[in-house]
């Protein structure tokens, strides 16, 4: 059984996982960044909305966040670049994360932004709610990935980036039976 990986499922097993995780995580980005590059103006005043960055920085940041989870989204599904990318990814979110926070810590009555709302409501906390788990299940998706690798069907095994993980004779023997 591998060590980096959970120790009640196979090596084989753990190959599936992988693509689970980088299908779902990526596709989160993918719709995310889609829905935000649609009116980077209103990302742009989702950004301003959270009071964190200086004036000077937040409409490079509004403007680049869509484009940085596209990217995130295709590398991920990809699988490629994956320990790089799931880092990228754990890191985003955890900003993702220390955002909303702050901004239900402060008592700000924001929309989070994160799928193309930017306005303020009168009860945000079901949706800060909904934005922490998320976020906390991404991160999660991404350790995952960065201790276990891509699984199956990524590009980085096709193109010879990552070694493929070999499954010592009595694990074989074991997941035979």
């Amino acid at each position: 059984m591998s060590k980096r990986g959970a120790k009640f499922l196979t090596a084989e097993q753990q190959r599936w996982v992988g693509p689970v995780f980088r299908l779902l995580i990526g596709g989160v980005f993918l719709y995310t960044g889609f829905k935000k590059i649609q009116d980077i103006d209103d990302t742009i005043r989702s950004v301003r909305n959270y009071q964190l960055l200086p004036e000077a920085i937040v409409p490079t940041v509004g403007s680049a966040l869509p484009v940085v989870e596209l990217i995130l989204g295709v590398l991920l599904v990809a699988g490629l670049l994956n320990r790089f990318t799931a880092v990228l990814s754990f890191l985003t979110s955890l900003a993702f994360f220390i955002g909303v926070a702050s901004a239900w810590a402060r008592g700000l009555q924001i929309e989070c932004g994160c799928f193309g709302n930017s306005g303020f409501t009168a009860n945000p906390v079901p949706g800060y709610v909904r934005e922490l788990v998320l976020n906390g299940a991404i991160m999660l998706g991404c350790v995952w990935l960065i201790r276990c690798g891509a699984g199956r069907f990524a590009l980085d095994e096709r193109l010879g980036l990552t070694p493929v993980p070999e499954i010592d004779a009595e694990e074989a023997r074991s997941s035979n039976h």
